[in-house]
């Protein structure tokens, strides 16, 4: 149902409804009961665009089976495992804050929105064996990982997954295996945080309400909005601006003309997904199983196949495959958006990417045009003996990847976010990609200490942050934390119904 209940001149303005937002003014209004809380949403629903479940692959990333976060060392043949540890943590992050809402009474039902279920890597091929084994000795070297499994048997593999082994042709294979994965529908968990803000003194969301413009002020900013229901504009006028609107913060930020912001561009990459409703096929599948990059493609179309748990029905999902678009937003995006995204200060850069990124537009393109046959193809690599008619083909969301003039000549699909900040940090605004959702709640935090640092200053506000995220100032990496780990993971699996 829409929402339309609205702060005049609140001390935040959060724009867009997704994983960020949720978290950032749910957060905030625990740290602050007294902070104004103003949200705005251009759908008519919470959590629509790239938070919602059918848009998104749902892994809660934690590291733990994404072969592009752990490349190898060409010197010696080890593999890096630091980025994989690093994403543990911030997803664990994530884990503590929403099992404390659980907790608390903010939120309930956990199950609505995370579900254990196994991550496995799955790789064919010698060469990607002997990686898979050199990758599996690093990170279970590490606590975060121990309980991870590896194996080359094929009974074992088949126990885990058994479509893998489905008509699978004599071809060395290896898989590793850890139980403590998840699914993550990151819709309905921004929707529940969201309706506990909503009721909160000072709080309002406002639903089909469009952020059309954003202009500096001596005390904060003015922000132009559009009811889209009648028409109408209003002004409001806030002291902190987020803008956690997926593919339109690039426009907003435009908009808002801050220096940082300078040269910015965006690249839209469309998704979409085989979804297989057949439920003897589903039953069979209950993981997440992540495979090799394919030839030719590029890191983000890493092929997955997923069990989902969406609408309280589980599901199979395999993909991605990319799509070209000129859309910024899934929903309530244009085909101008990204000729529009153009202005003088990043022709140049966009030019200059464009020219030595002409292979990933034509995959892009290729992958757009592609026939049933040719998805199904991709598909037996994992799944051989899949039929096409127990799939169907459908959209996903829309990923804005973030431009710099930083990047160069390094291309422009990347893995991370970026949140842009001004100097009197009075505005900031999230670009980025995967492992956004998952480690949302400590990219956030970021926020909140460089915009919201007095926050965390008196002994109150350290000890209210530390009872919802209790491991937000500790190195949980460190060997030494071991424990201290175990028992905060414990309490938040507990929580959560994870264990």
């Amino acid at each position: 149902m829409p929402q339309s209940t609205h702060i005049q001149n609140p001390d935040v303005v959060l724009i867009g409804s997704g994983v960020m937002s949720s978290n950032l003014g749910a957060l905030l209004k625990r740290l602050d009961p007294s902070l104004s809380i103003q949200v705005y949403e251009v759908t008519e629903e919470l959590a629509q665009e790239s938070s919602h479940g059918w848009n998104n692959a749902g892994t809660g990333h934690a590291g733990i089976c994404e072969l592009s976060y752990t490349p190898t060392h060409e010197a010696d043949g080890t593999v890096k495992v630091g980025k994989a540890i690093e994403i543990f943590e911030h997803f664990d992050h994530s884990k503590q804050f929403w099992s404390y809402a659980i907790g608390s009474g903010m939120i309930d039902n956990p199950r609505e929105f995370i579900t254990p279920l196994p991550h496995i890597s799955f790789v064919h091929g010698a060469k990607m064996v002997s990686y898979l084994k050199a990758r599996y000795e690093g990170m279970a070297a590490h606590h975060f990982f121990r309980e991870m499994e590896f194996s080359t048997d094929r009974e074992t593999i088949k126990s885990w997954a058994p479509l893998l082994l489905d008509k699978r042709g004599d071809v060395p294979i290896a898989a590793t295996k850890m139980d403590s994965g998840t699914d993550v529908n990151f819709g309905n968990i921004s929707r529940k945080l969201l309706a506990w803000l909503g009721k909160q003194e000072g709080c309002g969301i406002a639903t089909n309400h469009r952020v059309t413009d954003l202009n500096k002020t001596d005390l904060g900013w003015e922000v132009t909005v559009q009811n889209l229901a009648t028409g109408e504009t209003h002004h409001n006028n806030a002291k902190f601006v987020f803008v956690g609107a997926g593919g339109g913060s690039l426009k907003l930020l435009q908009k808002a003309g801050i220096p940082e912001a300078k040269g910015l561009g965006g690249f839209p990459i469309g998704g979409q997904w085989l979804v297989c409703d057949n439920p003897e096929i589903v039953a069979q599948h209950e993981a997440k199983v992540y495979g090799q990059p394919l030839d030719s493609a590029p890191t983000m179309a890493v092929p997955h196949l997923d069990t989902r748990y969406l609408d309280g029905k589980k599901t199979l999902l395999f993909g991605p495959f990319a799509a070209w678009t000129t859309k910024f937003l899934h929903k309530k995006g244009s085909y101008l958006d990204l000729p529009l995204s153009v202005k003088p200060d990043n022709l140049a850069t966009l030019l200059k990417i464009g020219v030595s990124n002409l292979p990933l537009v034509r995959y892009l393109v290729q992958q757009g045009t592609q026939s049933m046959q040719d998805r199904m193809e991709v598909l037996h690599v994992f799944y051989p003996g899949a039929k096409a008619e127990d799939w169907k083909l459908i959209d996903a969301g829309i990923r804005v990847q973030a431009i710099k003039k930083t990047d160069g000549e390094a291309g422009i699909v990347h893995y991370g976010t970026e949140v842009i900040t001004n100097e009197d940090k009075s505005i900031s605004a999230l670009l980025g990609a995967s492992p956004g959702a998952s480690v949302s709640v400590n990219i956030v935090m970021e926020v909140i200490k460089k915009c919201f640092g007095e926050l965390l200053e008196s002994p109150a506000g350290k000890a209210r942050l530390k009872e919802m995220i209790p491991g937000w100032d500790e190195d949980l990496k460190k060997p030494e934390n071991e424990a201290r780990y175990r028992e905060i993971d414990r309490r938040s699996c507990e929580l959560l119904q994870l264990i």
